[in-house]
Order: C-alpha cells, then sequence, then structure tokens
C-alpha cells in the first residue's frame, strides 16, 4: 500500500511539474531576460528578482557546496561496488543500492534534457555568457539526492542519533541550498519552484520502488523458508 501511495504522489509530482513547465510558456510571457529572451510568469519573475538583487559570492558558495550531493551520490556507489566485489553477482547487490543508482541516472538524464532543451535563460550572465536556468540544476541535485541520504540512513542505521543527524543535516543544508539559490539572483523564481516540484516526483518515485523491492524480498524470502 505504501509503495502504491508514493508511486501516486510521484507520478502526481511530475505531472504538475509538465502542467508548471508548459504555463512558463504561455503565462505572461515577456522579453525581459538577458538580450530580450522571453520569460513566462514575467512580472512575477521580476519582482523576485528586483527583491533579492545578484550576490554572485552567494551564488559562488552555493555552486561549490553543489559537491555535497554529488559526493554522497560517489559514497553510495562505493557501497554498491563494495557489496558487488564481495557477493560477486550484481542482482545480490542491495535492491535499494541498484535503484539508488538508477534513480541518479536519471536524475541526470533530467538535467541534460533541460541543458539541451532550454526552457528559460538566467536573469545574468554567467562569465558572459547566457545560460540555460530552468529548472535550477543546482537545486535539483540537492532536492533529489540528499532526501536519500536521510532515506537511507533511516534504513541502514541503527544507531537513533546517527538517524536523527542525517535528517537535521539534509533539512538544513536542503534549505540553505534553495534559499541561496534563490537569494543569489542567478535563477527566475520559477526555475526554482520548478526543481522542487521535479526533485520531489524522482523521489517518491525511487522510494516507491525500494519500498516495492522491499516487499518482493520479503516475499522471495518467506517462499524460500528464510527468516
Amino acid at each position: 500500500m505504501k509503495e502504491k501511495r508514493n508511486l501516486l504522489t510521484g507520478v502526481g509530482m511530475i505531472g504538475v511539474f509538465a502542467l508548471w513547465t508548459f504555463l512558463i510558456q504561455c503565462v505572461d510571457v515577456q522579453a525581459v531576460g538577458q538580450n530580450g529572451t522571453k520569460i513566462g510568469f514575467a512580472d512575477f519573475n521580476v519582482w523576485v528578482h528586483q527583491l533579492t538583487g545578484v550576490h554572485m559570492t552567494l551564488y559562488t558558495i552555493t555552486d561549490w557546496l553543489g559537491l555535497v550531493p554529488i559526493i554522497i551520490c560517489l559514497c553510495f556507489g562505493v557501497l554498491g561496488l563494495v557489496q558487488l566485489i564481495k557477493r560477486r553477482k550484481l542482482l545480490k547487490v542491495d535492491p535499494d543500492i541498484l535503484l539508488l543508482g538508477v534513480y541518479y541516472v536519471l536524475v541526470i538524464a533530467c538535467y541534460l534534457i533541460f541543458e539541451m532543451i532550454p526552457v528559460n535563460y538566467r536573469p545574468v550572465l554567467i562569465e558572459g555568457r547566457l545560460e540555460a536556468s530552468y529548472p535550477s540544476s543546482t537545486t535539483l541535485l540537492v532536492l533529489s539526492v540528499m532526501p536519500t541520504l536521510t532515506f537511507q540512513a533511516y534504513r541502514r542505521a541503527v544507531n537513533p542519533i546517527i538517524r536523527k543527524s542525517a535528517a537535521v543535516f539534509v533539512i538544513a543544508f536542503s534549505a540553505f541550498m534553495v534559499i541561496g539559490r534563490l537569494i543569489s539572483g542567478v535563477h527566475w523564481a520559477t526555475d526554482i519552484i520548478g526543481s522542487i516540484l521535479l526533485s520531489a516526483g524522482l523521489f517518491m518515485l525511487y522510494r516507491s520502488a525500494a519500498t516495492y523491492a522491499d516487499k518482493a524480498k520479503k516475499a522471495d524470502r518467506s517462499k524460500n523458508g528464510v527468516q
């Protein structure tokens, strides 16, 4: 039941993201971006951008901190590799770790798709260049990867202090990164909202798949008489 609920939530969030992406290209589209680029929800985006201003130092800090979720991905990759070496078969690696690898690849694929098909461009030039900004790739990476740290901590750590520490760290770090990217002024507000919707949908799909894998593994163990 839980896996079905997570699946429906994930599909629903991705549906909302698709609708949001469509609306961005249709609602209040004005040529208010750099070099006259057109931006949806223009009045709202310009208002937020003028309110926050541009803070390149904060942009640089959040850019470098974007390495944190990448390191987390690598750590889980090492965990999967260690299991593969010890167990000598790919299918003997924990299912949730295998699914995590697939999930991370899916997140990267989403990033590449929107880099190749720009929806919006940044409100500022980065090193003199006009860059795609929708959805915010850093926000997408953080909100897609960081929750998996909490999820795995609660699955694998016995010590409640470790679990709670992981949860607090993930919440604090994610909040700082999302707010930081918005306040830095290198993204339109709609870029951030889009990333939140997409990452939430993707993560719920991963949770659904991991929960289903747990259920299937438990059923298989019962069938084989393993306690």
